[in-house]
């Protein structure tokens, strides 16, 4: 008589339809989408950290620490003064206190440099590009240098099968809140890599759910679904002619804004073209939005504040909106939650090769199996 085969222990038993639904779809969606979700996990992966793959990478943007700032307009001026040639565009504070403040300017051809200015000595240290290993990231995570109207939807795209891949292995791995702390069998290598791509699904649950929402949202704001900006008040042109700004008129500005919103912290500065007024935007009271939520103009003439937005006033279809990236990226809270950003996107790139190479041993495994039962 023919003895029945035994249950492999990663396929879920013939007696569950659903069951094994299930664990079709989590195969099928893996087997067909391994290469590009991982591709697209890696490049993520990689641009949480890009700034800092820049700084090793350019010399004018390390600096040492050196204690006090010199403050917004002699930084400002600096940048102003060594390119009077070039219009000054924005200017952001030093990613961590080794980075130099980066100024984005554009030249008379119509291109952009980054210009990178000691935050505590108000010299330049150099200029470099502005297509850097941030923005190749970025970009390719983002729409895989495709045109925008099709790479993002495309992109986001991946965070449905994220989800359902998501919920297929809740289903099929029962009980997975056993599995945070089973060290893997070494006996076999499907078995070995089983556990392994099991160890990492578990303990990359929550990030897998963050992604996929968040993709999902991405998804939603490229079909027409995405909300106003958050409001950023306008800087009049003046004549329109480029005009370096007052260094102390900037900083009597910063004076005023500590004075009428002393809980902003301010982390970028954009002056207007004529330099004749400047926006300071930052960190205040609003928790997760982009600094440009929380802005001040001040008029560098007068001394007086032309208008000001406060985060907290955003509506909740745009509170969404601004959340997205802070929690897709990591960049809030410092370095800790970047670099667990990190580790969670490295398991999430890991899922997806390590799912597929398991596919493939169990295709191994079954060939070798039907070869003997012909031989025997």
């Amino acid at each position: 008589m023919r003895q029945p085969t035994p249950a492999h222990p990663d396929r879920p038993a013939r007696s569950g339809s659903s069951r094994r639904l299930w664990f079709d779809l989590h195969s099928w969606l893996g087997l067909k989408l391994c290469l590009f979700m991982g591709f697209v996990c890696l490049t993520g992966t990689l641009a949480v950290f890009s700034q800092e793959i820049d700084w090793l990478l350019h010399a004018p943007m390390r600096v040492a620490d050196g204690g006090e700032h010199a403050g917004w307009g002699p930084i400002i001026h600096a940048a102003q003064a060594a390119h009077p040639d070039w219009e000054l565009e924005g200017i952001t504070a030093g990613h961590t206190r080794l980075f130099a403040a980066r100024a984005q300017m554009r030249l008379p051809d119509g291109k952009r440099r980054f210009v990178w200015v000691n935050p505590y000595t108000a010299q330049v240290t150099g200029d470099t590009g502005w297509f850097n290993t941030q923005r190749l990231l970025r970009n390719t995570h983002r729409h895989l240098m495709l045109p925008v109207a099709w790479g993002v939807p495309l992109v986001a795209s991946l965070s449905i099968p994220l989800l359902l891949s998501l919920l297929s292995s809740l289903y099929i791995y029962k009980k997975w809140w056993r599995g945070f702390f089973k060290r893997p069998d070494p006996s076999r290598p499907r078995r070995l890599w089983g556990d392994v791509h099991r160890l990492a699904g578990v303990w990359s649950l929550w990030f897998l759910l963050l992604i996929g929402l968040t993709g999902a949202w991405y998804l939603i704001e490229s079909l027409g679904g995405d909300a106003p900006a958050a409001p950023t008040l306008r800087l009049a042109k003046g004549d329109d002619r480029v005009g370096a700004v007052d260094p102390a008129a900037v900083d009597a500005a910063v004076q005023t804004v500590r004075q009428q919103w002393p809980r902003l912290e301010i982390l970028g500065a954009l002056p207007a073209r004529d330099g004749g007024s400047i926006l300071f935007l930052g960190e205040a009271d609003a928790w997760l939005v982009r600094e440009r939520a929380n802005n001040i103009a001040v008029d560098l003439h007068t001394g007086h504040v032309i208008g000001m937005h406060d985060g907290r006033a955003l509506g909740v279809h745009q509170r969404i909106a601004e959340m997205a990236d802070p929690l897709h990226f990591g960049s809030f809270g410092g370095w800790p939650i970047r670099l667990l950003w990190l580790l969670a996107g490295t398991l999430l790139t890991g899922l997806c090769f390590t799912g597929v190479y398991l596919y493939g041993l169990r295709t191994v495994d079954a060939l070798r199996s039907k070869a003997k039962r012909r031989q025997a």
